[in-house]
């Protein structure tokens, strides 16, 4: 689903940035670039990162990461 539209950012590549290792919201928008224009996508945006954050699986979900790039 796409979160930021004024640049095409999806909640898919936001989540790819935080098991990346993006840590907090400040890294997922120097990153991404989301939130730089409008800001509409900022409450959005902080949920997510902050779901990925919270998840028992982020340690696994960054070896998934990882093993695919």
């Amino acid at each position: 689903m796409y979160v930021c539209l004024c640049k095409g950012i999806t909640d898919s590549q936001i989540k790819d940035a935080v098991f990346g290792g993006a840590s907090n919201l400040r890294e997922v928008r120097k990153q991404l670039g989301v939130m730089s224009q409008c800001g509409k996508c900022g409450i959005m945006t902080k949920q997510i990162v902050e779901d990925a954050l919270s998840t028992d699986t982020v340690e696994e979900q960054q070896n998934l990461f990882y093993a695919a790039n």
